[in-house]
């Protein structure tokens, strides 16, 4: 198919699901990829969550990633065909709408949108550490990474930048992304061949060990996985993969900007997780060989994460690595909020939200939904004031304990990957429901008589993972200590659920019409020619 021909078919479908062209469709494959695999960003979770998987599951822990890549990969493959049937901004929002109806749409839509502004609060916090070593060692400043008014300031003007390079076009936030895959690239493989230059300490025997994390007595942090590893220690590691891979969905938020979107986004989805496996294994796999000898080293690595590793390397070498690992936050802050702007626009099209005619409107030059980003720069903002509440020791609410020394914000990010799982498995659950109605996926892309088989497996990994997730755990264990809080996860979730529960059944956003051709705003842009 050539590319008029591809811009023909986006154009067409667009129109047939009812829609018209008022984003501008300036994407490529390697743009959209680019966008996915900056979200998924191995580098950002990788030194952010290293030392969780070394602490729940010893440098075993490594093998935990294949597992949740193989089955992210059959989600990537049923969101693929959905993408391709429905290429339209808002990506989830838009499959659950279409496959089972307005109302389930609406939901989804409210759990993922939730969920992307939670993760742009969450990535964006998560570099403040970064900033302030470098900035501490370049400049001669004294930052705290852990002051209430640096973390603001930093986040302040990461948020803000990004913002800025959502709103001037697509096609910037395509090549910020670019820069993002360069970045990451460099920040994993260069990483595995720094360590191997710099000598690893292990063999790949190594791999196969634990360390004795599933024993109290022999755990970094005390934990007692009563010395079960596969059935124990490994089902919280994988957390620790769970938390990083996903992302590649967001190749279908932002399909209405793509060229060939049908054809294209799929590819895009499965090539962002796939590559992003391979990265994250190599990197991991490069750290967990440099770890040093012995059982003094290995605790303090699973204390203190990838920076201990690092500091073994020149110091010119680490203050690059350290400027990589900024971009790649930076990189991915930026395409979450791209993310979530584009379902804030797609609720507001179908007059979903409050204020929708004003959240709809497209810049008549840069053709972008600036007040939805607006909107998406705000919310992080609200977050972040989260990161003062911070107590001291633990506080009793109702029948469990909220941990001492957890902000509010490590709670609420919390969500941000249940909230992910939960609105994934709606979505795989739509396609079940949809196919189960008759419905068969016809897009430029399909798994043929694998699809019932693909979405049963992926849907069942979701739901495994979500309550492996949220299932509350005392504050002593492995998942209530390092993931969900004990039963905070949960909590939150249900709150976050409930209040859209409250809002949908009171408005009924999903009775209302679709503004784009029930509203004749002034100065609406028409519609693109590309």
């Amino acid at each position: 198919m050539s590319q008029v021909d591809g811009q023909g078919h986006d154009h067409d479908r667009l129109h047939a699901l009812g829609y018209r062209q008022e984003l501008k469709r300036v994407l490529s494959l390697f743009d959209n990829f680019s966008v996915a695999f900056s979200y998924l960003s191995p580098m950002v979770g990788i030194y952010s969550i290293f030392f969780v998987g070394l602490v729940a599951g010893g440098p075993a822990y490594i093998w935990t990633i294949p597992v949740v890549v193989l089955f992210m990969t059959l989600v990537a493959l049923v969101f693929g065909e959905l993408a391709s049937e429905y290429p339209v901004a808002g990506a989830l929002y838009q499959y659950g709408k279409f496959n089972v109806g307005p109302r389930y749409g609406w939901f989804v839509g409210w759990i993922y949108g939730f969920a992307l502004l939670a993760t742009v609060a969450s990535v964006d916090s998560g570099i403040v550490g970064y900033v302030a070593s470098l900035s501490n060692t370049w400049f001669h400043t004294h930052l705290n990474p852990a002051d209430h008014l640096t973390i603001f300031i930093t986040v302040a003007i990461v948020i803000v930048l990004s913002a800025i390079m959502n709103s001037v076009g697509a096609k910037l936030l395509g090549r910020v992304a670019h820069f993002g895959v360069y970045v990451e690239t460099i920040g994993t493989f260069g990483v595995f061949i720094a360590l191997a230059i710099n000598g690893f300490h292990h063999g790949l025997g190594y791999l196969f060990t634990s360390q004795g994390v599933q024993y109290a007595h022999t755990n970094p942090f005390g934990i007692n996985f009563g010395g079960h590893w596969l059935t124990g220690a490994a089902l919280i590691a994988i957390l620790a993969n769970v938390y990083i891979f996903y992302g590649f969905e967001s190749a279908g938020d932002i399909a209405e900007e793509t060229k060939d979107a049908g054809r294209q986004v799929p590819r895009a989805m499965r090539n962002a997780i796939l590559y992003g496996g391979l990265a994250s294994f190599v990197l991991v796999l490069g750290l967990i060989l440099a770890i040093p000898g012995g059982t003094k080293a290995f605790t303090t690595v699973a204390t203190n994460g990838v920076p201990i590793i690092l500091a073994t390397l020149p110091s010119w070498l680490q203050d690059f690595f350290l400027v990589m690992v900024i971009i790649a936050f930076f990189s991915c802050g930026t395409a979450v909020m791209g993310a979530g702007s584009r379902v804030v626009f797609a609720l507001a099209r179908d007059n979903a939200v409050p204020g929708a005619p004003t959240l709809r409107r497209v810049t008549p030059v840069h053709r972008t939904p600036r007040n939805s980003i607006l909107v998406a720069t705000i919310v992080p903002f609200a977050f972040l004031l989260l990161v003062l509440v911070n107590p001291s020791t633990n506080v009793h609410i109702l029948w469990f304990e909220y941990p001492a020394k957890v902000n509010a914000l490590l709670a609420l990010i919390s969500f941000a990957t249940s909230g992910i799982y939960l609105s994934f498995f709606l979505t795989v659950l739509g396609s079940w429901i949809a196919k189960r109605r008759g419905w068969r996926p016809s897009g430029q892309f399909t798994l043929g008589r694998w699809s019932g088989t693909v979405t049963v497996l992926s849907g069942a990994y979701l739901l495994l993972m979500l309550l492996n997730i949220v299932w509350p755990s005392s504050l002593t264990s492995g998942r209530g200590l390092l993931f969900n809080y004990g039963w905070i996860t949960l909590l939150v979730m249900v709150i976050i659920v409930g209040a859209g529960a409250l809002y949908e059944g009171l408005i009924r956003p999903d009775r209302k019409p679709n503004l784009v051709d029930s509203v004749a705003e002034e100065g609406a842009p028409a519609p693109v020619a590309d």
